[in-house]
């Protein structure tokens, strides 16, 4: 039974450790919803449309153990989830890193 919550609890572990870089450290990222937006939508349509297309070709599998069981187009709502957490966990890092590299090449 707990099993099927591993996945989002990784998720939301990747989101709890980059949360502090938006207001904290100003990486801005969730300020601008619609730039994120724009960024975010082309990512969950290429990786989603591969991962159905592997999903349903049978490269793949995802265990019912290790998720919650919900589906959204045949694919666990965690893995579209994934889609989503895991490039705006990355766009945090890279403000706030870009940010602070931006001060140190003045």
């Amino acid at each position: 039974m707990m099993a099927g919550w591993q996945y989002l609890a990784v998720l939301a572990l990747c989101v709890a450790a980059t949360l502090p870089l938006e207001f904290v450290l100003g990486a801005r990222v969730y300020r601008r919803p619609r730039l994120l937006l724009a960024t975010l939508a082309p990512v969950v349509v290429a990786f989603g449309a591969w991962d159905l297309f592997g999903y349903h070709r049978g490269d793949w599998w995802y265990s019912i153990r290790q998720t919650l069981g919900v589906r959204l187009l045949g694919m666990p709502v965690e893995e579209w989830l994934f889609f989503l957490v895991v490039p705006v966990c990355a766009l945090l890092t890279f403000e706030v890193l870009g940010r602070r590299r931006g001060r140190r090449d003045r």
